[in-house]
């Protein structure tokens, strides 16, 4: 059970408040997304432009700022203290029928943390038993938005280092060239892909027709110890491919809890789901084992 950007469906996405709930609700993994401001900083963020849906502006860091407004600019262009201005804590969908809108608890005045903060959260709760999944934003094909995908690989390793949790982490990216990157360096390395991301571009430079359409194949020749699909393309023959191959898979992203029975039931070694909640009913119901739940050390008896 991995806690996609913390539980989005219950608190807001990839910052400290989320994070902390799904530790406290349970999870095996604690899925979040980073990438790379102006100032070579690690902030969460999924998008690589500020998000309208996710963030909204406050104030500008310093009067008469030419960036602000900030949403909407590129995150590789903004400094950790302009970024630092937004508020993350209030979902504002774009759309009335956001299937987070009405289940996403808002709390107000939350900001972007820094991967340094969310490791010292983790830290905090002593959840070791917890492994942190980092996905690195990048896209191979908009290199103007993306950070140079070796010094993102290497800021993220060496802040994972600074905190003694390289064992205890994976790297996530639809960007193969980062596991690429990360391959003598992290013991756990997810290849990440959906329908839009199966092209050379994305995947290193691999061409998947090499491999009759082999997806766990071409996971397998990046170096990849686990393949995690969008769940609309998991079916037998890729279950099958991936067992021969003893890669993992762990479907993306499952909120209902009769599809995580069906993917379970075909063999998938995880399920990521924005509600850890509805997960952890299933689990009980299947007679699973269930996470362990975490506490803040300056809570414990």
């Amino acid at each position: 059970m991995h806690g996609h950007r913390g539980a989005r469906g219950l608190r807001p996405e990839n910052t400290l408040p989320g994070l902390a709930f799904a530790l406290e609700l349970g999870v095996d993994a604690l899925e979040f997304d980073v990438t790379l401001t102006a100032d070579r900083q690690l902030i969460l963020s999924h998008d690589l432009t500020i998000s309208a849906l996710t963030s909204a502006d406050t104030t500008a860091f310093t009067p008469g700022d030419a960036m602000f407004p900030y949403v909407g600019k590129p995150v590789k262009s903004l400094t950790q203290y302009q970024i630092r201005t937004l508020d993350a804590g209030v979902r504002r969908p774009k759309k009335a029928n956001d299937p987070f809108a009405a289940t996403q608890v808002p709390i107000p005045d939350t900001r972007m943390p820094t991967l340094g903060a969310v490791l010292a959260l983790v830290g905090a709760y002593g959840a070791d038993q917890v492994r942190l999944h980092v996905e690195l934003k990048s896209d191979p094909t908009r290199p103007d938005l993306s950070p140079d995908h070796q010094l993102f690989t290497d800021l993220v390793l060496a802040e994972l280092a600074r905190h003694n949790r390289v064992q205890t982490s994976a790297i996530l990216s639809f960007d193969w060239r980062i596991l690429q990157a990360a391959r003598d360096a992290v013991p756990h390395r997810f290849a990440l892909i959906e329908a839009d991301t199966i092209d050379p571009a994305w995947l290193a430079g691999f061409e998947v027709r090499d491999v009759a359409d082999d997806i766990p194949a071409a996971a397998e020749a990046v170096g990849a110890t686990a393949l995690s699909p969008d769940r609309v393309l998991i079916d037998l023959p890729l279950m099958t491919s991936a067992a021969l191959r003893g890669l993992p898979v762990v479907a993306w992203t499952v909120n209902d809890p009769e599809e995580a029975a069906s993917l379970i039931d075909l063999g998938v070694a995880g399920i990521v789901t924005d509600y850890p909640d509805r997960m952890r009913e299933l689990w009980t119901g299947r007679g699973m084992r269930l996470p362990a739940r975490s506490v803040p050390f300056a809570t414990r008896p």
